[in-house]
């Protein structure tokens, strides 16, 4: 197809940013989008384009769409997709993928069913450093890889934003910001063996930080930190017996990086990358699309449903469960 027409359904601030990103992409642009407020759509239309929907039904009903970007809150994320996905709409869903695992495969398995194209919009895996670090890694100039340290820590609790910090709404550092560091851990270790992990909680009950040890059948181990109540340098460090590849912050965005060896010498891979890093998922999506694929290599639907289950045994050890829940 020559232009890919993308549907926005939730027009929050994520949507905007991805929209924002989508202009800087040749053969992309916005058709539809839909608010459970007729007004925001509509105000979202006006300075992005597409029609203004007020119901997601009636969004994922439009058939002049190629693909719907579902970028509500983390709980709206299951209904949204499958609703969608039964609509016979390609859907890149914003991450965390789903509240719990037990979602996810229900989303995995609509878009089976359906046999309709399904993505996590988790845009750092599609970026051109992180193709870089798997590279590196696949390439064994680190050696045999032995452990990883990632952080991402914001200060957001005190901000006000209700999503963050209300249960109802599946707040927590774990979900929206932790998501990313055990993202990296799983792309270049895979599922880890066990897990071990700790948490302060904030007194509406969701983690206001947390921090993890993955451990893997290899003996590497991945030390993970998330926190909302600070800001933190979000860095990364991938280490092996021959050296370690160390990711400037913001680890998660593109980002400059370089590889140091234990004979003391220096790989620089600067980052000269223009934008917010929202795009790549987008294109990659489309080509899915394109080719009648249902699941991306770079993140397959096994990826996203096996990160989930990592982060709900992180929530079973520090006891954070959402009142919706069973």
């Amino acid at each position: 197809m020559s232009n890919f027409s993308w549907a926005i359904l939730g027009p929050g601030g994520i949507a905007r940013a991805f929209a924002k990103d989508l202009a800087l992409l040749d053969g992309h642009s916005i058709g539809a989008v839909g608010s459970r407020s007729l007004s925001k759509a509509e105000n979202f239309a006006a300075e992005f384009g597409g029609k203004a929907y007020g119901s997601y039904e009636e969004l994922v009903s439009d058939p002049s769409v190629d693909g719907v970007y579902v970028a509500t809150p983390h709980p709206g994320h299951h209904g949204n997709v499958i609703m969608a996905l039964n609509a016979g709409k390609p859907v890149l869903c914003e991450k965390p993928f789903a509240v719990n695992a037990q979602q996810a495969q229900e989303m995995v398995d609509a878009a089976s069913k359906n046999q309709v194209a399904l993505m996590e919009a988790m845009w750092a895996r599609f970026l051109p450093h992180y193709a870089k670090v798997r590279e590196i890694v696949a390439s064994g100039v680190l050696g045999p890889i032995q452990s990883i340290h990632a952080d991402h820590g914001q200060r957001l609790a005190d901000q006000g934003i209700a999503r963050l910090i209300d249960p109802q709404l599946a707040g927590g550092a774990l979900l929206d910001l932790g998501v990313y560091p055990v993202s990296f851990a799983h792309m270049i270790l895979g599922n880890p063996t066990s897990i071990t992990s700790s948490a302060v909680m904030t007194d509406k009950g969701v983690d206001a930080q947390t921090s993890m040890i993955f451990s893997y059948s290899n003996g590497a181990q991945a030390v993970l930190t998330t926190t909302m109540v600070e800001q933190t340098p979000c860095r990364a460090v991938v280490a092996g017996l021959n050296g370690w590849l160390e990711i400037d912050r913001t680890f998660y965005n593109p980002a400059s990086m370089r590889v140091v060896q234990n004979d003391g010498s220096v790989t620089e891979y600067p980052s000269s990358y223009k934008g917010h890093g929202l795009r790549e998922q987008a294109q990659v999506f489309a080509q899915l699309v394109a080719s009648g694929a249902l699941e991306s290599e770079i993140l397959s639907w096994k990826d996203t449903v096996d990160i989930v289950k990592s982060m709900d045994t992180v929530r079973e050890q520090i006891g954070l469960k959402y009142p919706f829940e069973n």
